[in-house]
């Protein structure tokens, strides 16, 4: 398959650059990426109305209303090679990169990154200036996930392959990354690194004693994440999605 080829069916949702196994398991797509970095390689710097400079090939995908897709006017910009869905709601100003893939019914707030090949699942809300890293390289390197109806709250930074599972909430500021331990308070368990985070866990920012002994003296601590509970009627009706702006 040509590298336009590939970019066509990214853009169409045949292709994806990550697909979940018969076990739940996310793995990357290696000839996607592949293909993705060819692209770049075959594309040349031209000038785009603005006065913006990019690939020729990798310009700022367009919509029109036919494709059900709301992109509110301010900024935002879908580049070339990202699927995004019928039901999708784009505010500005938000960015979705190359490869990435949104799934149908899903919010991008303001100041939101869906980076490149990041994967993100039906009715799931990403609120105000989260960040959804992106990895091309090193090649094998698997991408962000958020999986159906998750709700990540405001400033949320998740990376370097992280997956959240179905219907998990990240309370306003949770880092999240290969390194960043999580505690699960309820099962009083830390989770193993680079386990996803659990179907319909409520994580919220927390902190832990510095692991060495001088910190500790100095009263130091380092950032963590805590699994504080599991979703119930209560916290379900406080996420409720609204279908009036849909």
């Amino acid at each position: 398959m040509s590298w336009l080829d590939l970019l066509n069916d990214l853009e169409s949702g045949h292709v994806r650059a990550a697909t979940q196994d018969e076990h739940g398991q996310w793995h990357a797509n290696v000839d996607v990426k592949k293909g993705i970095l060819e692209s770049f390689k075959n594309g040349n710097n031209t000038e785009f109305a603005g006065g913006f400079v990019d690939k020729h090939n990798l310009a700022p995908r367009g919509f029109s209303a036919q494709d059900n897709i709301r992109m509110v006017p301010g900024g935002s910009a879908v580049r070339r090679g990202a699927y995004v869905a019928p039901g999708t709601i784009i505010m500005p100003p938000a960015y979705v990169n190359i490869g990435a893939f949104i799934d149908s019914g899903t919010m991008v707030d303001s100041h939101a990154l869906v980076g490149s090949c990041a994967q993100v699942g039906k009715n799931v809300h990403l609120s105000a200036a989260v960040q959804l890293g992106g990895v091309l390289e090193p090649i094998g390197a698997n991408p962000v996930v958020i999986e159906d109806d998750a709700f990540i709250g405001a400033g949320c930074v998740i990376v370097e392959g992280v997956v959240v599972r179905q219907g998990a909430v990240l309370a306003p500021g949770v880092r999240l990354s290969a390194t960043i331990p999580v505690y699960d308070c309820v099962n009083e368990r830390q989770l193993d690194k680079g386990e996803a985070i659990p179907a319909n866990a409520i994580v919220i920012p927390g902190s832990r004693p510095s692991s060495s002994t001088w910190g500790r003296e100095q009263g130091l601590s380092m950032s963590c994440a805590l699994i504080v509970k599991y979703r119930d009627q209560h916290s379900d009706a406080s996420l409720e999605l609204e279908e009036v702006l849909r």
